[in-house]
C-alpha cells in the first residue's frame, strides 16, 4: 500500500518543479499536512458532461491517495449540496465547492509574503486544506477563515479539528470579512469577487496586503496584490491570471431564455472592427468586463450551425449580438449602453499599445471606488463607482 507521506512528498517535488513553492516553512507544510484529510466524504472527477462521484470508503486505496495528490483542482460539492457519498453514479451539475489546485493554492500563499507573527483573513474556507497549510506555519490562533455555506464550514472545521488546528472557523459572508478578529496583517480570497470589497480594506492594517481574484466572468479574470495604506485606500496590480469561483453574494445569473427574442429590436447596427472571437482570449475578457462591467459574454449556434456571439448587461437592459458571415462580424446594439462600442475602443487601444499582458493591469480601492488603468496606455482607465 502506497504511503500518504511519499505522496506528500512526492506532489511536493511536483510543485518546487514548477516554480511555485518555494519557501522553507511551506514545504514543510505541504509535507506535513494530509490532504486526504480534507477531502471526505469523496470528490466528483469531470468526465466531460457529467461528473463522477468517488470516495475513499469506494476506491482502491492507492487509486485514491493517486487522487489526493495529483495537482488537479477536485470538486467536492455540486449544485450547493450534493457531495460525492450522496451519488449513486454519474450526475450532472454545476461545481459550488472544491479543493483548488495546489499548485495555485500554494502560489497564492507564497504570494502573501508570510511571516511569524501575522494574523490572516482567509475568504472561503472550501476545505480547509489552504487553512490549515498556514496554521501549520503561524499557529491556529493567527488564522481566521470565513465559508459562507453552512455544510462546506462543518466539513472542514472537522478536518481542522482531526489534524490538530482549532482555528477561527466561522460561517457567514466573506464579503463582510470577519471584524471581531481584525485588523490582519494579510487578506487571501479563494473566491472570485466583482469587485474588492472595502470592508476587507478597513479590516487590514496599514502595510498589510489582501490578495484576490477580480472579476464575474469564468474565464478572463485575474489576481490582484494590494497593499493597504493608513488613509482606507489600497493600491496594487493585477499580477496573474486567476481562476476561482465567484463569491455567492456576488454571483451572477446565466443568461437564459429565448436570445433572438431578447435581441429582436436594435438600436443601431454596424461593422463589428474587432472579432467578438477575441473574448474568448484572457486578456481581451478581462478588459472587457472593465469596459462594460455588467456584461456577460454569451456563446451559441443558429439552426444552421454558425455562430452566434452576444453580450448581455442585464442591469442596464442591453445588448449587442453578433453575427457571422464566414468573414467578418456585424455587431447589433440595443438599450441604452452602446455595449460593444465601449469594449471595442478599449480593445483597439490596447492592441495599438503592443497588446500587454494581464499583469500590466494597476488598480486602487478607495471607499468610494475603484480605478484601473494601464501605465503604457493612458487612454485605458476605468473608475467603477461604488455606490
Amino acid at each position: 500500500m502506497t504511503d500518504p507521506a511519499s505522496e506528500r512528498r512526492r506532489m511536493t517535488t511536483v510543485l518546487m518543479n514548477e516554480g511555485v513553492l518555494k519557501s522553507p516553512w511551506l514545504r514543510a507544510a505541504v509535507e506535513a499536512v494530509s490532504r486526504e484529510r480534507f477531502l471526505r466524504p469523496g470528490v466528483f472527477l469531470d468526465e466531460g458532461r457529467t461528473w463522477r462521484p468517488v470516495t475513499a470508503a469506494d476506491t482502491d486505496p492507492d487509486e485514491w491517495l493517486k487522487i489526493v495528490y495529483s495537482v488537479d483542482t477536485l470538486t467536492t460539492q455540486l449544485d450547493g449540496h450534493l457531495t460525492a457519498d450522496q451519488a449513486g453514479g454519474p450526475v450532472v451539475g454545476v461545481p459550488t465547492s472544491s479543493s483548488t489546485d495546489p499548485v495555485t493554492v500554494v502560489g497564492m500563499i507564497e504570494t502573501l509574503d508570510l511571516a511569524r507573527g501575522h494574523r490572516v483573513l482567509e475568504i472561503g474556507t472550501g476545505t480547509g486544506y489552504s487553512t490549515a497549510l498556514m496554521c501549520h506555519y503561524l499557529g491556529e490562533d493567527n488564522v481566521a477563515t470565513v465559508e459562507v455555506d453552512a455544510q462546506v464550514a462543518a466539513r472542514a472545521d472537522a478536518a481542522l479539528e482531526a489534524v490538530g488546528f482549532s482555528t477561527w472557523t466561522a460561517t457567514g459572508d466573506g464579503l463582510l470579512g470577519h471584524p471581531c478578529r481584525a485588523p490582519y496583517d494579510r487578506v487571501i480570497a479563494t473566491c472570485a469577487v466583482r469587485r474588492i470589497p472595502h470592508t476587507w480594506i478597513r479590516q487590514t492594517r496599514p502595510g498589510g496586503i489582501v490578495l484576490s481574484t477580480v472579476g464575474s466572468w469564468p474565464w478572463g479574470t485575474g489576481l490582484a496584490k494590494l497593499t493597504v495604506a493608513g488613509d482606507g485606500t489600497a493600491e496594487g496590480a493585477i499580477i496573474g491570471r486567476s481562476s476561482f469561483m465567484q463569491a455567492r453574494a456576488q454571483a451572477v445569473a446565466p443568461v437564459a431564455g429565448d436570445l433572438s427574442a431578447r435581441t429582436a429590436y436594435a438600436d443601431s447596427e454596424r461593422h463589428a472592427l474587432v472579432s467578438p472571437l477575441v473574448l474568448e482570449e484572457w486578456m481581451p475578457a478581462f478588459l472587457s468586463q472593465l469596459a462594460a462591467p455588467g456584461a456577460q459574454f454569451v456563446r451559441a449556434t443558429d439552426g444552421d450551425g454558425a455562430p452566434l456571439r452576444y453580450l448581455f448587461d442585464p442591469e442596464r437592459e442591453s445588448f449587442a449580438e453578433f453575427l457571422s458571415d464566414g468573414e467578418s462580424w456585424t455587431v447589433r446594439q440595443g438599450g441604452p449602453v452602446a455595449l460593444w462600442d465601449d469594449v471595442e475602443r478599449s480593445l483597439i487601444a490596447w492592441q495599438d499599445a503592443g497588446a500587454p499582458e494581464i499583469d500590466s493591469v494597476r488598480l486602487r480601492v478607495t471607499p468610494a471606488s475603484h480605478q484601473y488603468w494601464i501605465d503604457q496606455v493612458p487612454s485605458l482607465r476605468w473608475e467603477r463607482l461604488i455606490t
